[in-house]
């Protein structure tokens, strides 16, 4: 019986054999029709293929426009970044541009200089409550910083020192309330008119420029400048230029409005300077 059953198997396995060997020659040669099994299956494939396959690309084309995004959201971020790095380069160089400027125009300044002695400083301080009235700035006692000297930009005068201590100062600006805030000055022409600093109109951000003679000649855009008699500041200095000039309340003198030159509301790096006299009998006080 054992051997029975194994010479069936044999058959069967010769005999699949045998039907395979003729359904691959049967498949192989040329016909112009397909069986209905050939058809079935074929069908069937097909139809297999047309209802997985479009959702199939839908899908992956959903998760690589999902990596697109993901793509553009990085290079976004990064060009972001690079945006704002290069908008803080851009303020930091128009930054040193100005700083480079205001330098250049004070160191213009200081080489134009022939009758006063200077002292470069930068302005570290201005209380908000007292913005058009003082500054604070960083040289004091220890750099030779006085009372009563002036304080000028490259553009004008802006003030004079109120009080020192030994290294920083306290300027009072030409637009301070104080009374006895004046300035001796000129106005510039073919006949110097002289007269004195001695208040500001905060409406107009001009000086007033009192004590002029009722019959001096005085035009509009003459400049006015110190004069040097008030025995403090040194002459020459530039304080700003005639926009107005008339009566004074009694008809006896006339009153000129003056522009400042410098902005007194915008302040960054100033000069203190002192009289060339000054100097010159300081250094006779010390070698006694």
């Amino acid at each position: 019986m054992p051997q029975l059953f194994g010479n069936k198997r044999l058959i069967f396995l010769l005999v699949s054999i045998v039907i395979l060997v003729m359904l691959i020659g049967f498949s192989l040669r040329s016909r112009k029709e397909l069986t209905w099994p050939e058809q079935f299956v074929k069908d069937t494939v097909g139809f297999v293929q047309l209802l997985f396959g479009k959702p199939a690309q839908e899908i992956a084309g959903f998760f690589e426009n999902v990596s697109d995004l993901r793509r553009t959201y990085k290079e976004n971020e990064l060009l972001k970044a690079r945006l704002e790095e290069y908008a803080a380069l851009e303020t930091e160089v128009e930054a040193l541009r100005q700083e480079n400027e205001r330098l250049r125009a004070l160191l213009d300044k200081k080489e134009s200089l022939r009758d006063f002695v200077s002292i470069q400083a930068t302005v570290i301080g201005r209380n908000p409550d007292r913005w058009r009235e003082t500054i604070i700035i960083n040289k004091g006692e220890q750099h030779g910083v006085k009372k009563d000297m002036a304080v000028i930009t490259p553009a004008g005068l802006v003030g004079k020192v109120q009080h020192a201590s030994q290294f920083t100062s306290t300027v009072q600006l030409l637009s301070a309330l104080d009374q006895n805030n004046r300035i001796s000055a000129y106005i510039q022409g073919k006949e110097n008119v002289f007269g004195l600093i001695e208040g500001y109109d905060e409406k107009r951000r001009e000086l007033l420029l009192g004590e002029i003679p009722i019959d001096a000649k005085v035009e509009k855009r003459q400049k006015v400048l110190t004069s040097g008699l008030g025995g403090v500041f040194p002459k020459g200095l530039p304080i700003g230029e005639v926009t107005e000039i008339k009566p004074d309340q009694y008809g006896l003198t006339k009153v000129v409005y003056v522009k400042p030159f410098a902005n007194l509301y915008d302040i960054d790096d100033v000069m203190i300077v002192k009289r060339t006299i000054d100097v010159a009998l300081q250094e006779k006080e010390e070698a006694k």
